[in-house]
């Protein structure tokens, strides 16, 4: 074995499979950016929280002053990290961005490449519980020549793919698509690829789809939005500034107002100023924790109750990959820039989307109105549709924004259903 050659490299060379390129970097964060932690959660200042006992203020100060004790005294950093690190990692420079990504390397006859795309405020591990699965199915019931070779990037700005400003301060949505391809192609040496993501990570998805047809094999969302959403003056707006209209049922008319409330708070702050925010969750954990926690409530389908979804150490888990990477501010930069630099067209074609496209839905994210089983005739008859090359739309009466996370198996089985016979 040379000296730059791993075990896996070695046994691939001797099997005449093409070894993978690159050298694993496990996760690490030093001990004194977790000393550093410790003290400022020692130090934490919460505010008077009367009369949120219903969140309807936001985040509930009981709930958070929990959160915070147990991530001073009971949280286990190196626990996390070392289930992070039951995955291969590694850290690559790409037009000078810093990329870092999971691997789980197929087991089957011939593994299909698939890069997974997560959004805000998820991380690499929100794709935790689909990437054995999809790696190796014949272990999990399914069929081993449907296994993928499973590449799991941080998006730039996010976690460990930084630090990103000040040499690109313009990342966003469709120049992630640019370095995800050359990472797919150039570095890993892909003629052909899988791709799929959700939220923001849907949009890089599709950007492939749209700019990168001809190397994809195929993409699988949970969402169907246009490559446009983010461009226009009042992009932070769901509504497009148009109000509620009159008339509605009462509990249609509840529904769009809760959708409203779900996301308009983010919108506005991350893409309006997103630098103001920035300085000070980068600065308090139970501050920086308190944004984020307030979407995995609300965006997720939990009953009420996120521990039912992400329990505390899951909650924790994820919001140290913001904390020790400085990474929050560069983060919630990519929707100002969404903005600022508004997705144009790499050609006039229709659909905008050319590559084979599967979509998942879920209950939690059902239009006001709209049934579950009403949900794929719903997006049929929309403006949206049209983008997209459909070949595999499913709509599911569970499940909210954190689709892989929150129904694994539905999202693994949608994925498999999408891909089959396109290898």
């Amino acid at each position: 074995m040379t000296s730059h050659e791993t075990a896996e490299t070695t046994a691939a060379r001797r099997a005449g499979e093409r070894p993978f390129p690159l050298e694993p970097r496990p996760i690490h964060v030093p001990g004194d950016v977790l000393d550093d932690l410790r003290r400022r959660l020692e130090l934490t200042r919460l505010p008077d929280d009367a009369g949120d006992g219903d969140w309807s203020y936001g985040v509930n100060g009981a709930y958070l002053r929990e959160l915070v004790g147990y991530w001073r005294d009971g949280y286990d950093w190196r626990a996390a990290e070392a289930a992070i690190n039951a995955y291969e990692h590694y850290h690559v420079e790409i037009d000078g961005v810093p990329v870092h990504f999971m691997r789980r390397p197929g087991a089957g006859p011939a593994p299909t490449p698939l890069i997974l795309t997560h959004g805000w405020p998820w991380t690499f591990w929100h794709w935790s519980k689909v990437i054995d699965p999809l790696a190796d199915p014949g272990a999990y019931g399914g069929d081993p020549a449907e296994a993928f070779d499973v590449i799991v990037p941080s998006l730039p700005g996010f976690g460990f793919s930084t630090p990103l400003l000040p040499g690109h301060p313009d990342m966003n949505f469709w120049k992630i698509a640019d370095l995800w391809h050359v990472l797919m192609t150039r570095v890993l040496g892909h003629d052909k690829y899988a791709a799929a993501g959700c939220d923001v990570g849907a949009l890089v998805t599709g950007q492939l789809g749209h700019k990168y047809a001809d190397e994809l094999l195929g993409l699988h969302i949970g969402s169907g939005q246009k490559l446009t959403m983010f461009n226009g003056d009042r992009a932070w707006d769901l509504s497009g500034g148009r109000p509620i209209p009159d008339g509605l049922p009462a509990d249609v008319h509840a529904r769009v107002v809760a959708l409203e409330r779900r996301f308009a708070v983010h919108l506005a702050a991350h893409v309006l100023a997103p630098s103001t925010l920035a300085h000070g969750l980068s600065d308090s954990p139970a501050g920086m924790l308190a944004w984020i926690l307030e979407r995995w409530v609300t965006w997720s389908d939990n009953g009420g109750d996120v521990e039912t979804v992400f329990s505390k150490d899951d909650l924790l888990t994820h919001a140290m990959i913001f904390w020790v990477t400085n990474s929050i501010g560069t983060s919630i930069r990519t929707y100002a820039n969404n903005n600022r630099y508004p997705w144009t067209p790499s050609h006039d074609r229709w659909p905008v989307v050319e590559a084979p496209t599967g979509i998942t839905f879920v209950a939690h994210e059902n239009p006001p109105g709209v049934s579950t089983g009403q949900r794929v005739e719903h997006f049929l008859g929309s403006d949206r549709a049209a983008w997209y090359n459909l070949v595999n739309l499913t709509a599911h009466d569970r499940g909210g924004h954190f689709i892989p996370w929150e129904i694994p198996g539905e999202w693994v089985d949608d994925l498999r259903r999408t891909f089959r016979g396109r290898r």
